[in-house]
């Protein structure tokens, strides 16, 4: 089994700053890419950050320059560090990681139970 669990949501004012961590834990063998993706209500999810194992990052459009996604993998753990946060920013924030389990020949996608992040104006 795998788990991802994150934390570090909450509620914060506009021009603040959170840091969301995911722990990924279970009979992991590897981890592929890490990231961050987030639903606002009525809204499609979206991808906000990724990180591969190789430490290649993408980032939507909105958070370029205010988030940063990083990892460590001595710990199966991936962060996202959200600076300057707007309004648009509050959403569930979800992680996901692609990998692959001790036992099984192919890799996996799997998800976090989510996050709320509220930025007040």
């Amino acid at each position: 089994q795998v788990q991802l669990v994150e934390s570090g949501g909450g509620l914060v004012q506009a021009g603040g700053s959170l840091r969301l961590s995911c722990a990924a834990s279970g009979s992991i063998f590897s981890i592929n890419a890490m990231g961050w993706y987030r639903q606002a209500p009525g809204k499609q999810r979206e991808l906000v950050a990724r990180i591969t194992r190789g430490g290649s990052t993408n980032y939507a459009d909105s958070v370029k320059g205010r988030f940063t996604v990083s990892r460590d993998d001595a710990k199966n753990t991936v962060y996202l560090q959200m600076n300057s946060l707007r309004p648009e920013d509050t959403a569930v924030y979800y992680c996901n990681a692609d990998l692959l389990r001790v036992g099984v020949m192919r890799s996996g996608n799997y998800w976090g139970q989510g996050t709320q992040v509220t930025v007040s104006s």
